[in-house]
């Protein structure tokens, strides 16, 4: 009997084996995921990222960023994860563009085309001048830059900086108007965005964005039409330790010192 009981408490007092370590099964397609290269007109999610952060910072709307990819709840996307962050209809015109100057004839090109219609105007072929002008006019042609109204009245406490403030600082009171710098179309308003506050975000075409953090209250929702000069929002201190307008100026996502635009 106690051969049999130092036998038991033997085999109770002997160390545990360790559990076998949980491998990743999908850790292998994850990495390989990540070491391709990211397609032109997309970007690949990376940890820490927001859907509202990632549109913001290519010039976009989060809601159409979600239905170009198909995201039923925006808040959900995943490390690595491929987004479309370029208009599919915009991706389709510059292929269209691509394939059409890929069948000009040997040795003629749109800048060729060009050359020869101001050729065929000083040599007064007007038939001929007509018909590129008309070409022309169908032709996509660059965006012109942006006149912004201030969208605060007060001092700028804060210039921009690369890489440390991407936006001017206009000190203010507590409750004064912000005003839509130009027309445009409100695409966020809100304050999921940590460290801008009570925001509203403004596109004005597909080049250039706006961007009013720290406001007290929001006097537009996201697609409202707004007006230059209209009142969007009420000044304030959310998120900041002072009354003021973080005011951003994007160009196709890209953060711009916006004394270049205002008049």
């Amino acid at each position: 009997m106690a051969i049999v009981l130092g036998t038991i408490l033997t085999g109770c007092s002997s160390p545990r084996t360790k559990p076998a370590p949980v491998t990743d099964r999908n850790a292998a397609s994850v990495t390989s995921m990540a070491s391709e290269p990211t397609p032109p007109g997309y970007y690949r999610v990376k940890r820490g990222d927001t859907l509202l952060r990632i549109s913001l910072d290519h010039g976009q709307s989060y809601k159409d960023i979600a239905l170009w990819n198909n995201l039923s709840d925006p808040n959900q996307i995943e490390v690595d994860q491929l987004l479309l962050i370029k208009s599919p209809t915009a991706s389709k015109s510059a292929s269209v563009a691509s394939t059409a100057n890929k069948k000009l004839p040997a040795g003629e090109s749109v800048v060729g085309n060009a050359s020869s219609a101001k050729a065929a105007v000083a040599k007064g072929d007007g038939s001929k001048a007509d018909a590129m002008k008309s070409d022309a006019s169908s032709s996509p042609v660059a965006e012109p830059g942006i006149r912004l109204s201030w969208p605060a009245q007060g001092k700028v406490v804060e210039e921009f900086s690369e890489g440390k403030n991407k936006g001017i600082d206009i000190a203010g009171k507590l409750g004064e108007p912000v005003q839509a710098s130009a027309d445009g179309k409100v695409v966020y308003a809100g304050n999921s965005l940590r460290g801008y506050g009570n925001l509203v975000i403004v596109k004005h075409d597909n080049t250039y964005l706006t961007a009013y953090a720290y406001n007290k209250s929001l006097l537009v929702k996201e697609g409202d039409s707004v007006r230059k000069g209209q009142k969007i929002a009420e000044m304030g201190d959310t998120d900041t330790n002072a009354v003021k307008l973080h005011f951003e100026v994007r160009v196709n996502g890209k953060p711009v010192n916006p004394m270049q635009f205002l008049q």
